[in-house]
């Protein structure tokens, strides 16, 4: 986070995934993602990504883009809420930010379109999925922008982004989902029946999950601007019971939709959440059988 360019910074993070892809946590995930397979005698040589056998040691034959093309928009919530960090450095808008830039440079250098759309109460920036030189330039440069937005509104964004978009692809929402989540499920449930695939990113500060604040002091809220005197701890146990019936909720209506649902707080290494993204598009390649459920819902505690 210390590296001022968000485009720098997102390409340090998917060097530093695929240099560290053959140790643990990582062996064998290469040979099972879906862009590549894992070169085998009679392989035409020429298909060799010889970028990935740079980083990885190792020789990995790239499929033809007509097989793996993917068209991806970055959902980036820009409301007030997620201005908030703990960390005087970052926010949770500033690791929303790179880490759907992360996504962005990853999928761009596997000939993917990537796209991103910021929202807050209204559609606020839209740039369309694309693959062409200086289209991943012109993302980074909207990614930059400040979370300047008010309250957080799914309902008339989410909407507003379905009707947009009538091929099938894929919408990442990066979001710390504080807001009525009736409506979240309403949206997205549209989106799956559009044929969509759909991933949510939960960004939480670390503080708002364990509220481990030491003295009583004046909170505000950055949406409605209230402000209220409390004594943490007194206030903890009441929140935590609160803020985990929340995280759970929001779980359970993804994965009632058959949608994966990842929980990162802003202390999460941007290259587990990278594997956490990869594993998703791995397994829908894979072609699992569906069922009522959902098993790659990762649980919010």
């Amino acid at each position: 986070m210390r590296i001022r360019s968000l485009e720098l910074r997102s390409r340090v993070v998917v060097e530093g995934f695929w240099s560290g892809i053959h140790r643990s946590p990582y062996h064998g995930f290469s040979s099972e993602f879906s862009e590549y397979r894992q070169y085998a005698r009679g392989d035409d040589v020429r298909h060799i990504d010889w970028r990935v056998y740079a980083r990885s040691d190792r020789y990995y034959i790239k499929k033809y883009e007509d097989e793996t093309n993917l068209r991806c928009q970055l959902l980036i919530d820009g409301s007030r809420s997620m201005k908030y960090g703990s960390n005087p450095e970052f926010n949770k808008h500033t690791y929303a930010a790179t880490l759907a830039a992360t996504f962005a440079y990853f999928l761009s250098q596997q000939g993917d379109a990537v796209g991103v759309t910021r929202f807050d109460d209204k559609v606020c920036d839209y740039l369309p999925a694309r693959n062409r030189p200086g289209h991943l330039r012109r993302l980074m440069l909207a990614l930059e922008a400040p979370a300047e937005g008010k309250t957080t509104d799914f309902g008339g964004p989410l909407e507003r982004i379905a009707q947009m978009h009538d091929r099938r692809g894929m919408f990442v929402l990066l979001s710390d989902l504080l807001a009525p989540l009736e409506t979240l499920s309403t949206r997205l449930g549209m989106l799956r029946a559009q044929g969509h695939e759909v991933v949510v990113f939960q960004i939480l500060d670390p503080r708002e999950i364990d509220f481990e604040f030491d003295k009583a002091a004046q909170f505000t809220d950055l949406e409605s601007g209230e402000q209220h005197f409390i004594d943490p701890a007194s206030a903890r146990i009441n929140y935590l019971k609160k803020i985990q019936r929340h995280l759970d909720a929001a779980s359970a209506l993804c994965q009632s939709a058959g949608i994966d649902y990842f929980l990162s707080p802003t202390d999460r290494p941007f290259n587990l959440a990278l594997y956490d993204f990869l594993s998703t598009r791995a397994r829908r390649a894979a072609g699992p059988a569906r069922t009522g459920t959902n098993p790659n819902v990762r649980s919010a505690t």
